[in-house]
């Protein structure tokens, strides 16, 4: 369990605010697929085996997504959605930017092993088409520029200390979208466990006078 007292912990994820009417299912369908592809990788799940992790046929899956590769592209857009919005709510709230930063580390620890099972954002990547690189790129680059700006902000205010807020959010995606290599769902630390000690970590490093300077 988090500790508590501290903005933007505990709160239960949003699912995106766009949802179709069969939205429900095709969430089913993109967490089932998620968990396959963290246990088995990309190429190695099949369909048959995220349907039936549903308790569905294969034909019935095909009703919601054409093919596998359409599924992941929707993994990317499911999770690329939920921070857009969790993003907006946070850039609006007129915190500091301390606490932005700490509420989007921790949006984007649960985003990543809560909503899809421990699938980074940036994997697989080389298995999706063309156009749909291309628009989870854009999606991907949109949210990090907005972290940037944060981290801008933050130095303009002297929260945080001068320094290139390219690379820092750098390090910081880097740090976050490795957690899936290692993370265990069965394992000894809670995703907010984990959210909090990269909160910390990272708010405490980029402040003035922080343990990195």
């Amino acid at each position: 369990m988090g500790r508590g007292g501290k903005p933007g912990r505990g709160r239960r994820r949003k699912r995106p605010r766009n949802a179709d009417p069969l939205a429900s299912t095709r969430v089913d369908i993109l967490k089932s697929a998620a968990k396959a592809f963290r246990r088995l990788g990309y190429h190695g799940a099949t369909v048959e085996q995220i349907a039936a992790a549903l308790h569905m046929k294969k034909g019935n899956l095909y009703y919601y997504f054409k093919n596998k590769e359409e599924i992941l592209f929707a993994c990317h857009q499911y999770s690329l959605d939920c921070l857009a919005q969790l993003f907006d709510e946070i850039d609006a709230s007129g915190d500091g930017a301390d606490v932005k930063l700490r509420r989007l580390i921790d949006a984007f620890v649960h985003t990543i092993l809560d909503e899809l099972h421990g699938t980074a954002l940036f994997l697989d990547l080389e298995a999706l088409s063309p156009a749909h690189l291309k628009a989870v790129i854009a999606r991907r680059d949109a949210f990090d520029k907005g972290v940037r700006r944060v981290l801008e902000e933050g130095m303009a205010t002297g929260i945080f200390a001068a320094g290139d807020p390219k690379l820092l959010a750098f390090a910081l995606f880097g740090a976050v979208n490795w957690i899936p290599r290692w993370y265990s769902p069965d394992g000894p630390a809670s995703s907010q466990a984990i959210a909090d000690l990269f909160a910390d970590f990272f708010v405490a490093a980029f402040r003035v006078g922080g343990a990195s300077r």
